[in-house]
């Protein structure tokens, strides 16, 4: 339904239908086999069909996300007390109350997660990185370059972001993405470039050519509990990262040591954090180091593949 979908926000009664006419073949899907049905993505709608096609066996479901708090808090696209809002939290709790087992991403969502589900059981694995593509090749570029990379939302920061580069006009900026917030990039600081979208499978080349990469620096609930993919995939590159200090990245980061962590929404220090690492090129590749060291420690494929053997092996 998704594939190859750049704007999913704008999409409309036609893929609709569609969707409509997806969930109808997932309810008829009778698959054999397997010892348990995995949900791996915000598929709220999809549990019924999952709980169907499990014919008794144990319902795995990774959402990522609360839609909820996703499009009312985050994205502020209906009100806290709209109906729209309501029915977001009873699809919530409705289809993380239908699984045997729920996995969330960080220990502070899932904290989150539990007291808006209900739940007190929910699981926690890391999202991690494809190292099919993602692999410490890191050899930056000369301009020495910050990289961003995501969706121009509010758990994004990307006002913050703007305004840093405003503060650190000697060091280019590059953004890649687009969203809801893309009109903050008309009036951008002459060191930004834009690219509105790059193939999945060119990610790997941005980031080992990028002098750092750029996480997330919103000031959204949101933003507190989530470490985005992209900090996973840069670490696993080897790329020192910049990002928002928070819970959630404190559970996978350390500041100085696998990440320089900076306050959300504070433009000066994430210009004055940029800036060190363009300058001091043994602080740059320290940090880079530690940051692959946490990822091997607590987010590569052996490790989550690991952990997630052991969840699923422990409803069976």
């Amino acid at each position: 339904m998704w594939d190859n979908v750049r704007e999913g926000w704008n999409a409309g009664p036609g893929r609709a239908a569609r969707l409509a006419l997806a969930e109808a073949r997932l309810l008829r899907s009778r698959p054999r086999g397997f010892d348990a049905f995995v949900v791996g993505y915000p598929g709220h709608f999809d549990l019924p069909a999952a709980r169907r096609a499990s014919a008794g066996r144990p319902v795995v479901f990774n959402p990522l996300v609360s839609l909820a708090d996703t499009l009312v808090s985050d994205r502020a696209r209906f009100g806290p007390r709209s109906v729209p809002a309501r029915v977001l939290e009873r699809i919530d709790r409705h289809a993380f109350r239908s699984a045997d087992l729920v996995v969330a991403d960080t220990s502070a969502h899932a904290q989150f997660l539990g007291q808006l589900t209900g739940r007190t059981d929910i699981a926690v694995c890391f999202v991690g990185a494809e190292e099919r593509l993602f692999s410490p090749e890191w050899q930056p570029q000369v301009p020495f370059t910050a990289l961003f990379v995501g969706k121009l939302i509010p758990l994004q920061g990307v006002e913050t972001i703007l305004a840093a580069a405003s503060l650190a006009p000697e060091v280019p900026f590059r953004l890649v993405g687009s969203g809801q917030l893309a009109r903050l990039l008309d009036e951008r600081p002459a060191n930004v470039s834009h690219l509105r979208w790059i193939e999945y499978q060119l990610l790997p080349d941005e980031l080992h050519k990028a002098g750092c990469a750029l996480g997330i620096f919103g000031m959204t609930a949101k933003a507190q509990r989530v470490i985005p993919n992209k900090v996973f995939q840069a670490i696993a590159c080897g790329v020192p990262v910049v990002t928002a200090d928070t819970p959630a990245a404190r559970e996978l980061l350390a500041d100085e040591e696998s990440a320089l962590l900076v306050p959300p929404g504070d433009p000066a220090a994430l210009a004055d954090a940029v800036r060190r690492l363009a300058t001091d090129d043994q602080l740059a590749r320290h940090v880079a180091a530690g940051g692959r060291t946490a990822y091997e420690r607590a987010a590569s494929e052996a490790v989550l593949g690991a952990r997630w053997r052991g969840l699923i092996e422990e409803l069976l």
